[in-house]
């Protein structure tokens, strides 16, 4: 049966470099321009979608961005096995118009970083134009903590959190990025889960 007056939702996966996620791609957009990585179950008061999808009892974590939901399985669980539910039980609540993020729910953390300084300022925007857009096209993001005398602290997120090359990518790629564009940053590191 088809229903009227909702949107036809279309969804795809894409493989990351991370072999326990799976990227779950929407034709809607579900949380634009923003981001928000659900660890585990406590963590879901803000997401209805979030809460629902970890009753999979194969679901360790969701990360939920733009038009794209990143999970996060139990290493015994193989993705060609799960793959179809998800994506069914994704368009069925989709296509419901069921609620995806409760922003009034969102509690945000101060910057640790205290005044925005100019090397700060600097540190957000390569965030923002050149790591961001690539790490998201992988299903993950990394958001900025903290800057203290010359060490950067940055939250992996999605794909990236617990991703086996995430330290290579953190150490040769934005490091080494960080270090030549800002000659202020000596080094970048992980946040401790």
């Amino acid at each position: 049966m088809i229903k009227t007056g909702n949107p036809i939702i279309s969804i795809y996966t894409e493989m990351t470099p991370n072999p326990e996620t799976m990227k779950f791609v929407v034709n809607k957009l579900l949380y634009p321009n923003k981001s928000i990585d659900f660890p585990d179950a406590a963590s879901t008061k803000p997401s209805p979608l979030a809460a629902e999808l970890f009753t999979f009892p194969f679901i360790r974590g969701v990360f939920i961005c733009s038009n794209f939901v990143t999970l996060t399985k139990t290493n015994d669980t193989d993705w060609m096995d799960v793959i179809p539910s998800i994506k069914q039980f994704l368009k069925e609540y989709l296509e419901d118009n069921r609620t995806v993020i409760n922003e009034e729910e969102i509690v945000v953390a101060p910057v640790t970083s205290g005044d925005e300084s100019e090397v700060v300022q600097r540190i957000r925007e390569l965030l923002e134009n050149y790591v961001k857009p690539a790490v998201e096209m992988d299903g993950g993001a990394i958001q900025f903590k903290d800057y203290h005398e010359g060490v950067v602290t940055l939250m992996l997120q999605g794909s990236c959190s617990g991703c086996p090359s995430s330290m290579i990518t953190l150490k040769a790629g934005i490091e080494g990025m960080m270090k030549r564009m800002i000659p202020e940053v000596k080094e970048v590191v992980a946040e401790a889960e």
